[in-house]
């Protein structure tokens, strides 16, 4: 006689981390984040920005449901193994089907209409295997019923947006970030489970680092066959420099204050506090490095003497507000993520992003390798600020873990 199939689960403890497959099932975020870029890229107009805000936000809505899942159950095991494939594949068509997300091309099938129906699949696909994950949890199968509306609305407002065009269809798109996003809000966060902290943070880390990698690839994609000169690797090497600092932003300390303030946190303190710091502003955080990318690409693309441009040519409009706005975005949602887990609110980070935002204009009248050098040089020098002045703090934060263990041992 064949097991239930909330026995073939296996629970998700304290100190678990991320599995391959939750790892494999990643691949598929790499794939769609690149699409988004070259969604803007092909469109880089205040339009186009927003479609692909649109569109990451809820791709990203898709990854962060199976965040959640996979931090109850363990995503290699029984049938949340299969599941998780079988949301892969849906997923993988979702980023194909990027590119018709509004727009669909002559010939075969509807892309908004594919997108739309993918979507629902993932989403469903989750809702289905937290229901069975939830058997032996009345708590959480309320919550999930409380959840599910949100799911159907948000679903049900895509596949109205792919029969629409122009100013109807953007509404549409908002409607159903809206309500996904705020339903989720609107429910609470009283029963929903995270059993680990370690894990969900890793798990959001490894994004950042997924995010941060199509920076570096937007680097090179900007140059593809293309001659290399001087301009080019100065060029390359500042924004490299830039995701470097952005890097150095996230994982120097700021995670691991996260996390350990999320192990502090119990019951339903630690689930909005996984929902507020993790799911909703960690987006603003991969939509920052996203429209970064789109203009560090963009910068290439000029010094390397693309479309006829040439080394003196401004970055101006959209693709400079992404450079310098995607990175002030960013500092400003690890700010936001700092003040909801410890209430700390790292005035410096603000400030610069704030300054990032008030010298674009100017950045304007500068030759895109050099606003792509001041970019940099402010990074720089928030970086080596904190190293400096929080050097003690810095210090004891990063070995805290390592000497307890050592002391134990």
């Amino acid at each position: 006689m064949s097991k239930p199939y909330r026995s073939r689960l296996e629970r998700v403890g304290e100190s678990a981390t991320a599995t391959t497959l939750e790892l494999f099932f990643d691949l598929v975020f790499v794939f769609a984040l690149t699409q988004v870029t070259a969604l803007m890229a092909e469109d880089p107009t205040w339009l186009g920005l927003l479609r692909g805000t649109l569109v990451l936000a809820v791709v990203w809505w898709c990854w962060v449901g199976y965040s959640w899942l996979s931090n109850l159950v363990k995503a290699d095991e029984g049938t949340a193994r299969t599941a998780m494939l079988g949301a892969m594949a849906a997923m993988f068509l979702i980023a194909l089907a990027i590119p018709e997300a509004f727009d669909d091309l002559p010939g075969g099938l509807s892309g908004p209409v594919v997108f739309a129906f993918c979507y629902l699949l993932v989403r469903a696909v989750h809702l289905v295997l937290f229901w069975i994950s939830a058997a032996d949890d009345p708590g959480l199968r309320k919550q999930l019923l409380r959840f599910a509306p949100t799911m159907l609305g948000g679903t049900l407002l895509l596949l109205l947006a792919a029969q629409t065009s122009g100013a109807a269809q953007i509404g549409l798109w908002v409607a159903a970030v809206a309500a996904d996003y705020g339903g989720t809000f609107a429910i609470g966060a009283s029963g929903w489970r995270l059993n680990s902290a370690k894990h969900f943070a890793e798990r959001h880390g490894l994004i950042v680092i997924i995010a941060l990698g199509e920076s570096i690839v937007a680097i090179g994609v900007g140059v593809t066959a293309l001659p290399i000169s001087w301009p080019v690797i100065a060029a390359a090497t500042l924004g490299l420099t830039v995701a470097a600092c952005l890097w150095w932003a996230y994982f120097d300390t700021h995670v691991l204050i996260a996390e350990r303030a999320l192990a502090r946190a119990t019951g339903v303190e630690r689930a909005s506090m996984a929902r507020s710091a993790f799911s909703f502003l960690h987006l603003p955080l991969v939509v920052g490095i996203v429209m970064s990318a789109l203009g560090l690409k963009k910068v290439l693309n000029y010094v390397a003497g693309a479309n006829g441009h040439t080394v003196a040519d401004h970055l101006y409009g959209p693709p400079l507000w992404a450079l310098f706005g995607g990175s002030a975005l960013y500092l400003f949602a690890q700010a936001g993520v700092s003040w909801r887990c410890g209430r700390n609110l790292k005035p410096q980070r603000l400030a610069v992003g704030a300054l990032l935002i008030a010298v674009t204009p100017l950045a304007a009248f500068l030759p895109a390798l050099v606003a792509l050098a001041v970019l940099a040089a402010v990074l720089i020098a928030l970086i080596a600020y904190e190293w400096v002045h929080y050097r003690a703090d810095r210090d004891e934060i990063r070995h805290a873990e390592h000497e307890s263990a050592h002391a134990e041992a």
